[in-house]
């Protein structure tokens, strides 16, 4: 998966942002938006593989 998102981001890098012709327009997210969701998405897989990190308070035994 996370090899075909990188392919995906450098081929719409590689190509234009928009696009117009005889059948309609396109437009591309921007490449920073792309980078935002990459990033996004390689966090949620980190803390699923437990590479996330954890917050918690321990509380020693006794100490009410």
């Amino acid at each position: 998966m996370a090899e075909d998102l990188e392919d995906t981001i450098r081929n719409n890098a590689d190509g234009p942002k928009r696009a117009r012709g005889d059948s309609g327009e396109m437009e591309q997210h921007s490449l920073s938006e792309q980078i935002a969701v990459d990033r996004y998405l390689n966090s949620k897989q980190a803390i699923k593989n437990g590479l996330g990190v954890r917050m918690s308070k321990l509380v020693p035994p006794g100490a009410s």
